[in-house]
């Protein structure tokens, strides 16, 4: 019998995702996608409307725009600074996509849910990157506007 998929657990201080949220102002988002059906999409959407600057990385040459934003072919094409390289790629890619955002100067290295590597996290650790793994942007944005609704029936 095949053993379960069970994505690991990290757990960061809440002060440590808000800071790096508050702090970061353009984001390059490894694998986004313009397809509207595809989570990564739907990511880009919320944080670009949110106020970030996107610069979506997509190989694929034949998308050149992404809501009207210009799609990089890869983290090296980017001509100016990035605060956060947001990864939508399997996390198998993760440790070569650290080593690029350590050599564009990226500040923070940020897999989204299901994309993790420790020793991805290790390498832009001791390069000076904040490391957020398995998690989504989207919602730590707005986790802290969440309450309970005790009054909702099940």
């Amino acid at each position: 019998m095949p053993e379960a998929h069970i994505d690991r657990i990290y757990d960061y201080p809440p002060d440590y995702l808000a800071d790096i949220l508050k702090n970061t102002r353009t984001i390059a988002m490894v694998g986004a996608s313009a397809d509207k059906t595809k989570f990564s999409y739907g990511v880009l959407r919320v944080l670009h409307e949110t106020g970030y600057e996107i610069l979506p990385v997509n190989p694929n040459p034949e998308v050149r725009e992404i809501r009207g934003l210009k799609v990089y072919r890869s983290l090296k094409d980017i001509e100016r600074p990035v605060d956060m390289v947001e990864v939508f790629r399997p996390k198998e890619e993760l440790y070569g996509i650290a080593e690029e955002a350590i050599e564009i100067g990226a500040k923070v290295l940020w897999g989204q849910i299901g994309v993790y590597d420790d020793k991805a996290a290790e390498l832009a650790e001791k390069a000076g990157l904040k490391v957020v793994m398995n998690r989504c942007p989207k919602i730590e944005l707005f986790r802290p506007f969440w309450k309970p609704r005790l009054d909702l029936t099940i």
